[in-house]
């Protein structure tokens, strides 16, 4: 028999190896980011059990930072890092444990469906090709890594470019986060598609700034939700500095120099199977004419794609209490803009289940596209 031996040296690798004894009883650890506690994201390759009944133990998984995320989880595997499938994957409140004959002597396992670097610098390559993208480099991360703007537009449009709407999109703030990214990418496929209606009317009216990847880093270390310095990023709006938080500090100096119409920052929630969308209600800047808007976003998204919901969700700040280090609430209340964070599942959509696939890449990435409707049907109504 082959000798058992799992790696985690690849773009977004993590976990540790307790025990590798026993191909029925696997026993490993979900390693926390690397200067936070946080601790969710694993990615492996597992090596030499085709063949074999495996069973693996996540001995920790009760002590990770989102245990409520495990209930009704299922682990994601691939044999070509391209089709990824769930697996069956229990819970007891402390173990999870997941099983897989392998019908290959490579196989790796994931907490969601990757989305490495190397597709992020493709993502920006495809954006690239268009006529309507210009992409600009804002900075750099405390790893030395790239901050990339695509800023989007037609610039032969009738519209003079101090009237159309300035609309931002970032994603992958929690870099563990990657149906952010999948989401972003779909969003793009359909924007940049001269075919389709919807793209040409917006790209006639306004100004799209979209930030795929927030935090770099974060993604490469194979971490769930901070970057390099251990930066929960989502909480570093109220005053980001370079030595902690470049990566926010970056884009919101951009963000005050073209203004923001439409704030949209794309999340997955490991506990909640649903999609969903968080706003501002709890900013003191928060006004009807706010809540109409997003009650308009909502309801053409909801049209748009059976695949969003708004019953299930967070529960709603109460007045005056938003957390305004958080983007969202930080833009909503700087730019008096609809703002809005997207949360995704890391399980399944439960109104929509996929046996097989869960929540995935490509559902992610449809719904990414199907966002274009509701901004569309809110446009006139942004100032």
């Amino acid at each position: 028999m082959t000798q058992l031996h799992i790696s985690t040296a690849f773009d977004s690798g993590a976990i540790e190896v307790v025990s590798l004894a026993d191909h029925r009883d696997i026993q490993l650890k979900i390693k926390p980011d690397n200067a936070s506690e946080f601790a969710q994201w694993f990615h492996f390759r597992l090596q030499g059990a085709a063949g074999l009944p495996v069973s693996m133990r996540f001995l920790n998984a009760g002590s990770s930072a989102y245990p409520k995320g495990w209930p009704d989880y299922r682990v994601v595997a691939s044999y070509d890092r391209q089709h990824w499938f769930r697996l069956p994957t229990s819970f007891d409140g402390q173990v999870m444990t997941t099983q897989l004959t392998p019908v290959a002597q490579s196989v790796y396992f994931a907490y969601f469906e990757p989305y490495s670097y190397e597709r992020h610098l493709d993502l920006i390559g495809f954006a690239t090709e268009s006529d309507k993208v210009e992409v600009e480099h804002l900075g750099q991360t405390l790893d030395g890594r790239d901050m990339t703007l695509l800023r989007i537009t037609d610039e032969e449009s009738t519209t003079p470019l101090a009237q159309k709407k300035k609309v931002w999109l970032i994603a992958r703030q929690h870099p563990g986060e990657t149906m952010a990214e999948w989401f972003v990418e779909g969003f793009l496929e359909r924007l940049l598609d001269s075919d389709d209606p919807f793209s040409r009317v917006l790209l006639g009216q306004c100004v799209f700034h979209v930030v795929p990847n927030m935090n770099p880093d974060g993604a490469a270390r194979g971490n769930l939700r901070t970057n390099a310095a251990g930066a929960n990023l989502n909480r570093e709006w109220g005053n980001p500095t370079l030595e902690r938080s470049p990566e926010v500090l970056l884009v919101r100096q951009k963000m005050q120099a073209t203004g923001v119409d439409l704030f949209l920052d794309a999340h997955g929630d490991e506990a909640l199977p649903y999609n969903f969308v968080a706003g501002c209600e709890g900013n003191p800047g928060y006004t009807p004419r706010l809540e109409a808007l997003e009650n308009a976003f909502k309801q053409a998204w909801i049209s748009a794609s059976p695949d969003f919901q708004d019953k299930f969700g967070y529960e709603r700040d109460k007045a005056g209490e938003g957390n305004l280090t958080l983007a969202t609430n930080w833009v909503g209340q700087n730019f008096d803009c609809l703002s809005y964070t997207i949360e995704m599942p890391f399980k399944d959509n439960a109104n929509l289940p996929d046996e097989e696939y869960g929540w995935s890449g490509e559902r992610s990435k449809k719904l990414g596209a199907s966002v274009l409707q509701p901004i569309l049907a809110v446009l006139d109504q942004l100032r």
